[in-house]
């Protein structure tokens, strides 16, 4: 094979680090304790020499082969069939040691399936293990550090699960896809993990398209726009960079003015976000989430804006990242939000387009909140009707058909006969509030008929008992005439104390809406405290703004004075008032009584309107951490204030990405009831019928690790944390 009276010598680099082979014959005799690559004429030999030095003459580097051996199909087919070690034993000749024990007998092992032959192409082989791998059958336990397939690197924790998004990750993703896009091998963690590395990819190729349209845009810069700031970015583009972009995108216009904006907001305002997108942290639709909504602050106030949202940016659906971000931009700039309200409504619209099923969608845009409510309320209130006279359809279907009804005049309830000429319309009332409502005077298309009962804001009239009977007959169209007028104080209005004293200006939220600044979470306050059905509630907030206390207001006896001995508020005139014209003023004071143990005291609260008794509020405590059961329901169905409690500690359904309102949802036991579960507030939480399934599907997992925090483990293994809401601080 080998020339004897020619040497050559040869050095090989492996993957493992360098090493040396010569291609000369060996020495017939080295030595047992001799090695022939450290004699003193060959590379590390002698006691001076440098184990990694390059070799003098005669020798020559040769690169790594890139070329495997074996197969997939080979190398686990041979991983397959190996046996285990055995003890090599004694060397010949060696003694055994008397004071050695005895060796441990060995169990007779099955043999494995495929052993001495190879797996199927095209079939994954598991490789020989004494537990099951992490997502295989039988178990969902992840073994940290153990990464058996070739898809391991993807597993819940693991390198690649972890890393940002970007090309490198891609190409890893798209390796181990395998054959078909199919995956073979990977385990459903592995599989899942895979799609997050690939969502992260995709946000971090977005991002890169962006960023070189930024750069497009330095080099396009508009007359006279110099570079500037840190990002060095001209203040506009030129004229016709939408259309340079348009036609290389083939893009409209304006969805090439959206790139270009958002590039420049990008590099100008949002430092933060714009990382978070490069890293894959953050997915395009969220970063335009963000951008939309400090579209209106300077650079400085929107670093401030995004710096509150961007910890959990990533984890919030779009309508909790869209809630937050509105709530950390009334904070930075609450003027800025009160001004970018009232110039939108000069753009106030009604649309109308074309669905993609060929039905027709009808919109308003840029509408005054508090009508909104009062036409979200009467949408709903007619829908009950249609119910109640046996309109088949769900909620949303009768909504709509309600929300035809009104805007036409029509009245859908099955059997009905055709409205008389007139019905419904114009009708005469002098006075300049509804009935019971507190709502200022209406158009007259709008105002209800004199007689009609008190409407609470429930979808049924005050008494609980049927609509009073309009004067044109009992089928009528369901104009203003039989519906309730304004709207009702049965809303969900969470704003801070501070704001509705006058003493911040912080924001507040709507049920429903999200954020509002506070100039309109103070009207809206007022125009509630005005209707004598509002009920009231406050609830006591850590540094996170989660709810750890909380109580229900109710009107003081009369004669009740507050501590001091004077006349209570509302027995003044004018009550709350600091001059003439001015709103009336909430007052927030302690009542002088004991609060209840544990709690957050007692106080008084009063609204400033005339005729109207002070509040008194006792904060319970409420269970985040640990629970002393003192709401604790004997049986099965909770208490009215345990459902209350567990609804403002999670005021959506506990599953980590559903936002369905907790008051649409049933109080649903961690731990059965029949199993023994408490029917109390360390073991329930409000869940939607949807998620109520899921819980109990047998692959799934649902567990409350404190009384506040509720962890969902899926099939995969992959766990998901809800905690508590954060309410406006």
């Amino acid at each position: 094979m080998f020339d004897r009276s020619e040497k050559v010598k040869a050095k090989f680099i492996s993957p493992n680090g360098r090493w040396f082979v010569t291609s000369g014959p060996v020495s017939p005799d080295p030595g047992q304790d001799d090695d022939p690559a450290r004699r003193a004429d060959e590379p590390g030999g002698g006691a001076q020499s440098d184990p990694d030095e390059f070799p003098g003459a005669g020798w020559r580097e040769l690169p790594p082969s890139t070329q495997d051996w074996l197969t997939e199909e080979e190398w686990v087919a041979w991983l397959a069939s190996v046996h285990d070690e055995e003890d090599p034993g004694l060397a010949p000749g060696e003694e055994p040691d008397p004071q050695d024990p005895p060796p441990p007998a060995r169990k007779k092992r099955s043999p494995r399936p495929g052993q001495g032959s190879r797996a199927p192409a095209g079939v994954p082989r598991a490789v020989p293990s004494a537990r099951r791998g992490p997502g295989e059958p039988g178990s969902a336990r992840r073994v940290p550090g153990d990464s058996p397939g070739p898809a391991g690197a993807f597993a819940a924790g693991q390198t690649l699960d972890v890393a940002p998004g970007g090309g490198a990750l891609h190409g890893l993703a798209g390796h181990v896809a395998g054959p078909g896009d199919r995956f073979a091998g990977a385990s459903d963690d592995e599989l899942t993990g895979i799609i997050c590395a690939a969502d992260r990819s995709e946000a971090a190729a977005c991002a890169l398209k962006h960023a070189a349209v930024a750069e497009l845009i330095r080099r396009r810069p508009g007359p006279g726009c110099e570079p500037e700031g840190p990002a060095r970015m001209p203040g506009s583009y030129d004229e016709f960079t939408e259309d340079e972009l348009r036609d290389a995108l083939a893009e409209t216009r304006d969805g090439a003015a959206r790139i270009l904006g958002l590039a420049h907001d990008l590099e100008v305002k949002l430092p933060g976000t714009r990382a978070a997108f490069r890293a894959g942290v953050l997915r395009q639709s969220k970063v335009e989430i963000i951008a939309r909504a400090t579209a209106n602050l300077d650079a400085d106030e929107a670093r401030a804006a995004e710096a509150r949202v961007l910890d959990r940016a990533g984890r919030l659906t779009p309508g909790g990242l869209r809630a937050a971000i509105a709530r950390a931009v009334i904070e930075v700039a609450p003027g800025k939000a009160v001004k970018r309200r009232e110039d939108a409504r000069r753009d106030a619209r009604v649309q109308r387009w074309r669905e993609d099923s060929g039905n027709a969608a009808l919109m308003g845009r840029e509408l005054p909140p508090a009508e909104v409510l009062a036409a979200d309320q009467r949408i709903t209130w007619w829908a009950t009707q249609l119910k109640k006279a046996g309109l088949d359809g769900d909620t949303d279907q009768l909504r709509a058909r309600a929300y035809l009804d009104i805007l036409l005049n029509k009245d859908s309830r099955p059997a009905a006969p055709p409205a008389p000429p007139g019905a419904g319309q114009d009708s005469e009332d002098t006075g300049n509030r509804a009935p019971g409502s507190g709502a200022p005077r209406q158009p007259e298309d709008e105002r209800g008929q004199p007689g009609d009962e008190p409407w609470d804001g429930t979808g049924e009239p005050a008494d609980g008992g049927s609509q009073a009977p309009h004067p044109a007959g009992p089928h009528v169209p369901p104009a203003a005439s039989v519906l309730p007028a304004g709207f009702a104080g049965r809303l969900h209005l969470t704003i801070p104390l501070a704001t509705l004293l006058d003493l911040a200006e912080r924001p507040g939220e709507i049920a429903g809406l999200g954020p509002v600044d506070p100039a309109l979470a103070r009207d809206l306050a007022r125009a509630a405290a005005a209707n004598p059905t509002t009920t009231w509630c406050l609830s006591v907030t850590d540094q996170h703004g989660h709810a750890i206390g909380h109580g229900c207001a109710r009107p003081a006896p009369r004669g009740h004075a507050p501590p001091g001995g004077h006349a209570p508020p509302g027995d003044h005139d004018p009550p709350g008032r600091t001059g003439d014209g001015d709103p009336p003023r909430f007052t927030f004071t302690a009542s002088g009584e004991h609060g209840p143990p544990g709690g957050y005291g007692a106080w008084r609260l009063s609204a400033g309107q005339p005729g109207q008794r002070d509040l008194l509020l006792a904060l319970d405590p409420i269970a985040l951490q640990t629970c002393d059961h003192r709401f604790e329901a004997r049986g099965h169905d909770p208490g009215v204030k345990l459902r209350h409690l567990a609804q403002i500690r999670h005021a959506t359904c506990v599953a980590p990405t559903c936002r369905r309102p907790a008051g649409n949802s049933d109080f649903e036991h961690n731990t059965p009831y029949e199993a023994g579960g408490r029917s109390c507030l360390c073991n329930g939480g409000p869940t939607c019928r949807h998620d109520h399934r899921l819980k109990q599907h047998p692959k799934w997992k649902v567990e409350q690790i404190t009384p506040g925090t509720f962890r969902r483990t899926a099939p995969s293994g992959r766990q998901y944390t809800t905690e508590p809401t954060r309410y406006p601080i």
